[in-house]
């Protein structure tokens, strides 16, 4: 199988949320839908970033359907929205899809 079809992207979940976000590296999580086309569009982005920036940072995509708990608790009402979170604090958030610069951007100023 070749690697380039896999997602770098971590599956989150309601289950592993809270100590996925609480990693001591920036935390980026992808809220999305699988009925949202910008949504599908914007997957590549997030798993080209996932693959470029593992070192440094946690990219995670989390399914709001499969997902309530998490995504009530951010308040997310559009997709995508991606949130970036340092020592579990909400420090960023984007609402659509974002370029791979303009998340490189921001992945940039909350590096440790």
């Amino acid at each position: 199988m070749n690697d380039k079809n896999i997602s770098k992207a971590l599956e989150i979940t309601d289950a592993n949320f809270d100590q996925t976000i609480q990693s001591t590296q920036p935390v980026l999580v992808d809220f999305w839908a699988t009925w949202c086309g910008p949504c599908r569009m914007f997957t590549p982005v997030v798993d080209e970033l996932a693959g470029e920036v593992a070192e440094k940072f946690t990219i995670g995509k989390l399914d709001v359907d499969k997902n309530p708990a998490a995504s009530a608790k951010y308040g997310i009402k559009t997709v995508p929205t991606v949130i970036i979170f340092k020592d579990g604090q909400e420090v960023a958030r984007m609402i659509g899809a974002q370029t791979k610069a303009t998340l490189h951007e921001a992945l940039s100023e909350h590096t440790n």
